[in-house]
């Protein structure tokens, strides 16, 4: 079944809306601002279906408008159910100058003989800012099931002026290479990945304070991308307190607050 979501924002007096939306089932979207004086966006996606199903092909596309706000959120963990073939899902995403997005969703949990492929795409303009997180559990771990998935691939490549500057490719296939293994897991059943880029020139790209919003009970290493971007990534034992550090991050340079903890540091030092 393909699945397709399309949304576009566009800025009226300082305030960004969301100009246009185009969604088929299960896709839903709902307007959670709670502010009115606030002048970005908050947008839900909600879905009527109970996970990913086999064959299921997901076609997701944003446009940001130049000088945008957009925070897209999502409903609930994303179940990726047993299948004989595989399910695919797409991710383009083309920020205008000066537009901000951020993207944190639930964890992925991929049920006994999962298979799932995704690619982001995500091109940048000028002065940009882009959060953006993922999170792959072990699967229902409760339920015994620990990486009984066959194989599970998030590929996100991100642009800029046309050039490709950051490549982030995850490839887990449990039955080839064993996910406790040394340069692997290592006995750890979660993982997450949070990318930060401004292309603003000269920006701060936190690294010291995104070091020090990680909680002690996750194992991390923040690297320094080739273009302006950091990447970090995360170990746990599980999803909860992962999506919270992520969200906890992206919260910190979405509200400014990461600018205090710099100044906070620099006063320890």
């Amino acid at each position: 079944m393909i699945n397709e979501l399309k949304i576009s924002t566009g800025v009226r007096n300082g305030k960004t809306y969301l100009k246009e939306s185009f969604y088929t089932r299960p896709f839903k979207l709902a307007d959670v601002g709670l502010d009115r004086h606030d002048p970005a966006l908050y947008l839900t996606l909600m879905s009527s279906s109970p996970g990913i199903l086999d064959g299921d092909v997901y076609d997701l596309q944003l446009h940001l408008a130049a000088g945008s706000k957009l925070q897209l959120q999502t409903q609930s963990y994303q179940r990726i159910f047993q299948m004989e073939q595989e399910a695919r899902q797409s991710m383009q995403v083309t920020m205008d100058e000066g537009a901000m997005l951020s993207y944190i969703p639930h964890p992925l949990v991929p049920h006994k003989d999962a298979v799932f492929r995704a690619h982001n795409k995500i091109f940048l303009g000028a002065n940009c800012r882009l959060l953006w997180g993922e999170i792959v559990t072990c699967g229902r771990k409760l339920s015994g099931e620990v990486f009984q998935f066959r194989l599970l691939k998030n590929l996100t490549e991100i642009y800029l002026d046309g050039g490709l500057f950051l490549k982030d490719n995850q490839l887990m296939a449990p039955g080839l290479i064993p996910p406790d293994a040394m340069g692997q897991l290592e006995g750890f059943t979660h993982q997450a990945t949070f990318i930060y880029v401004d292309t603003t020139p000269g920006a701060d790209l936190y690294e010291t304070n995104i070091r020090a919003l990680v909680p002690d009970n996750v194992v991390f290493g923040v690297t320094r991308a080739a273009g302006p971007a950091v990447v970090a990534r995360m170990l746990a034992q599980g999803g909860e307190q992962l999506y919270d550090c992520l969200q906890h991050i992206a919260a910190a340079i979405w509200t400014g607050e990461i600018i205090q903890l710099t100044q906070d540091i620099t006063h320890e030092r």
